[in-house]
Order: C-alpha cells, then structure tokens, then sequence
C-alpha cells in the first residue's frame, strides 16, 4: 500500500486543492520567475509536513537561518520546536550562491552529502537553479536526475524549484521529463493586485483529484491563502 506524504492544514486547504499530498519516492519540480512565491510555496510546504509529523531537510541558496525563522514566523509558520528537535533541518547556502567557484562543484556536492537525506522523509533544495547552472550539462542533469531517483526510491521525497530561463533548456526539459510531479508558478497584474496560481503540469499517482489551476496569495501573519479570483 502506498504511503501519501500530507502536509495539510485546515486554516488554508492547499492540500485539499492540490491532490492530498504527495506520495512516497516522488520527485518534485517547481518551476517558476523571480518572485513568483517558489520560497512561500516551499515554506508552506515545510510547515505542513512538520505539523503531519514528518522530517524535512531545507536547503537555501535565498535566505540565512534567521532570515528564514524570521520569514516563517511572519506568515504564522511557527518553527523553532522543530529546529530544536531536529525534525527540521535547515542548510542555507548563501555564500555558495555568492562564489562563483564554489558553485562549479555543487552536482558533486549534492550527491555526495549523505547526511542531507539519511534523516528526512522530505528534501526540498530551493533554489536549485542557482546552485547548479554553472556546473550542468544534460549529461550532469542526468546523473543528478538519476542519483535523486536512487534516493527517492527508498521512500524519500525531494522537492526542487528553480527559475524560469535559468538553466539551459536541455537540462530543463531532464528534470521537466523525469520528475513526478511538475508545477509551474505564474503570476499576472489584475486590477492592480498580483494574481498568483500554481498550474499543475504533470501529478503522477496523485492520492486524491486535484485542481490544474490553484490560485494563491500571501498574507502577513496568515500565511499561504486560497484565492478563486486568481484564475477566474
């Protein structure tokens, strides 16, 4: 019987929208522009599994420690007991991203730190893109696609963002055509606000039916919030 990974909460129902979790071994591509809420989807994300008891692994090329406790606190995303137990582990890579030679190893890097992903039932490198587009090719896409499959295959799920027209488009279209679930970020200017949506590209063994298009928002001290008008 396979197992769902759920990170419901009852105060916003993205799960609910979004087919009820992902399932085990799932490679997860999230796709997106500069600013279009990759980070708040991923931090979403993480608060979600934490409270349904799993174990996450976060890795940032965005935000240092407290930059990210200070960023989930403000959208009522509480993660300090998590810290300190260890069901949270988070790795930010700030000065990797600023070092252009530092990153001409990272693929190397990701595929050799075991400790990342003995522990955690969820890995989420966000962004990826940013670590990795100096130091790949569609032959290193590949053996980084196929050392991830080797992880997920033990049960774990990896969840990876990265920035539209980042990479090279070979590389994109590997991960695009390899990973389970594919979702892709968009956002547009409506009567002066910002819609943003989640458009569900591709969900492989999704648990339950789901919407092709969530609409979003972000609200301080709220959090991620389901918005109707944003795909009307």
């Amino acid at each position: 019987m396979s197992v769902t990974y759920k990170y419901g909460l009852e105060r916003d129902g993205l799960d609910r929208n979004l087919g009820g979790g992902f399932p085990e071994s799932s490679l997860i591509f999230i796709e997106g522009g500069s600013g279009g809420g990759k980070s708040v989807i991923c931090q979403r994300l993480t608060y979600g599994f934490l409270s349904n008891d799993l174990k996450v692994t976060y890795i940032s090329t965005q935000q240092t420690t407290k930059g990210f406790i200070h960023q989930m606190y403000s959208l009522d995303y509480p993660v300090a007991d998590y810290l300190l137990n260890r069901n949270l582990l988070f790795i930010p890579v700030v000065p990797l991203v600023k070092a252009a030679r530092s990153r001409l190893d990272f693929v190397d890097r990701l595929i050799n730190a075991d400790a990342l992903y003995k522990e955690s039932d969820i890995i989420i490198i966000d962004t990826i893109s940013s670590l990795i587009k100096y130091d790949v090719d569609p032959m290193k896409g590949l053996e980084l696609i196929d050392f991830f499959k080797k992880v997920v295959a033990i049960g774990k799920v990896i969840i990876m963002t990265v920035d539209l027209d980042s990479l090279d488009e070979e590389v994109s279209t590997v991960f695009k055509s390899t990973c389970d679930v594919y979702l892709e970020l968009k956002s547009k200017a409506m009567m002066g606000d910002i819609k943003r949506s989640i458009l569900v590209n591709k969900f492989i063994g999704a648990p339950d039916s789901f919407k092709n298009i969530v609409g979003f928002r972000v609200e301080p001290k709220i959090g991620l919030v389901i918005d109707i008008s944003a795909v009307s």
